[in-house]
């Protein structure tokens, strides 16, 4: 049968049905993963969960031009517009390049997926002028960040809380030794020269309580430090 000129087009294999993975990443392609579509998981499902899960989606990238009609587009970004800065360090709007007084906002973005209406909130960097071609119909909602000064106040206010909870109930099991250690304190004092009442003004002053150690920056307070004015 091979022997005839063009049999052997019957050993070549049907190359129609092939699928490679950024195929089965496109077909199974979410712009949102919700826990509904994870329930149901396969290895094609799987596999675009995985490269969605590396994407960086922190901004979006959207097309004002028919604004006056409350029209607004939006997308994720590409990768070079991940690599410029493009929609982070300048506006996000696809023909707008500026990168001054640009600021946060939070969208709500409505759209189709597998004929289901789905809505996600998603974040956009614009400038003054993209700004309010945005809000030119509704007003939305601008993402600002909370000074440091605040997040370290939050924070001391809750280790204030745990320090004075942990004294409550030390003071209710050891109210009794307590008493007897002031009772002899006084004794002491009583006792002692104005030298050694000097030492011992001291030494009570350093079993007061606890001795305050300055608290080490953490590795992840130094990365809110370094990336404070970069994210929103």
């Amino acid at each position: 049968m091979l022997y005839y000129p063009g049999a052997t087009q019957i050993l070549q294999r049907d190359r129609s049905n092939d699928k490679t993975d950024i195929d089965v990443i496109h077909e199974n392609h979410r712009f949102l993963w919700t826990a509904a579509d994870e329930e149901d998981k396969n290895w094609a499902k799987e596999l675009a969960k995985k490269y969605w899960d590396k994407l960086f989606k922190e901004y979006c990238i959207s097309d004002l031009s028919c604004y006056k009609d409350n029209k607004i587009a939006l997308r994720w970004r590409v990768d070079n517009e991940v690599i410029t800065g493009k929609g982070q360090f300048s506006c996000g709007n696809k023909r707008c390049s500026e990168s001054e007084g640009l600021k946060t906002w939070e969208v709500n973005f409505g759209y189709m997926e597998h004929g289901e209406k789905k809505n996600a909130l998603v974040k956009l960097r614009l400038c003054p002028d993209c700004s309010y071609k945005l809000n030119y119909c509704h007003q939305k909602k601008e993402v600002t960040k909370i000074p440091r000064k605040q997040k370290q106040i939050k924070k001391s206010s809750k280790k204030h809380k745990r320090k004075h909870k942990r004294k409550y109930k030390k003071s209710k099991h050891g109210s009794s030794s307590e008493e007897s250690s002031n009772d002899e304190d006084e004794e002491d004092e009583d006792n002692s020269t104005s030298k050694e009442g000097s030492y011992t003004h001291k030494e009570s002053n350093v079993w007061s309580g606890p001795v305050s150690i300055p608290e080490k920056k953490t590795r992840e307070d130094e990365f809110e430090e370094y990336f404070e004015d970069m994210f929103l």
